[in-house]
């Protein structure tokens, strides 16, 4: 069975996957790169219906109030630390399926990463919503993409049925919040398990170089091989992400 390959799982309208996001992107480029990035949002009630019809339940739990006053003060503290400010958005009438869905379409296009930076640049660095098209539409113009394209993928029954496709791996997954990582058999869920994610990610790296090293040098010179270091990959323990 082939291994599946490093991955973690964003939202967009998550402030920890924007810290996460951030983090990964300027402190680990190398293992942003050697990774999978895949969306995890809570679906509307059109795509609800039809996980419903594959019978596929996500685990996700309303917020209570409790959590999302911590949330508030918690992302405060969180950006205030980075040195970074956030303008918390409005949601009036949040639908994460038109910014997601446009995620897949940006990444058909190969931007899907300068789309993430675009959307998570307007949520939570200018407090602008991403639940309306318009807002699709302009980061298209942005990106030079089709504005159209961007704002209308909630309408693509095509869009519509990858859209629940990703939805399907995490289910599959087990992924239950954001940010969450996966190495192997290791999950990671949270902001402060990034650091252990990418030392497990670097460290499987590592060993794979050095062994593909000592077999090659095996063959060159007819010797034996020591087996390969392995690098300790880093707390795999309690999590701290959001809901």
């Amino acid at each position: 069975m082939a291994v599946k390959p490093p991955r973690w799982y964003f939202s967009l309208r998550s402030p920890y996957s924007w810290l996460a996001y951030r983090e990964l992107t300027e402190n680990a480029p190398d293992v942003a790169d050697a990774i999978e990035w895949r969306p995890y949002w809570e679906p509307d009630e059109v795509s609800e219906r039809m996980l419903a019809d594959a019978g596929i339940h996500l685990p996700y739990v309303a917020m209570s109030k409790e959590k999302h006053f911590y949330i508030l003060q918690d992302v405060k503290r969180a950006t205030v630390e980075r040195g970074l400010s956030v303008v918390w958005p409005i949601d009036t009438a949040p639908n994460w399926d038109v910014s997601h869905l446009a995620y897949l379409v940006a990444e058909d296009a190969g931007r899907g990463r300068d789309f993430i930076d675009a959307v998570y640049r307007a949520r939570w660095e200018n407090g602008i919503d991403i639940s309306e098209r318009a807002t699709m539409a302009a980061i298209g113009d942005e990106l030079g993409l089709d504005p159209d394209a961007l704002a209308g993928a909630v309408d693509d029954p095509e869009i519509r049925r990858r859209g629940i496709e990703a939805l399907r791996a995490v289910d599959r997954d087990g992924v239950f919040g954001v940010p969450f990582f996966i190495h192997r058999h290791d999950k990671f869920w949270g902001l402060d398990r990034l650091a252990g994610f990418v030392a497990s990610v670097r460290a499987r790296t590592r060993t794979t170089v050095t062994a593909t090293a000592a077999t090659t040098e095996q063959r060159e010179t007819g010797r034996g091989v020591e087996p390969a270091l392995l690098v300790p990959a880093g707390d795999a323990g309690h999590a701290g992400g959001c809901g």
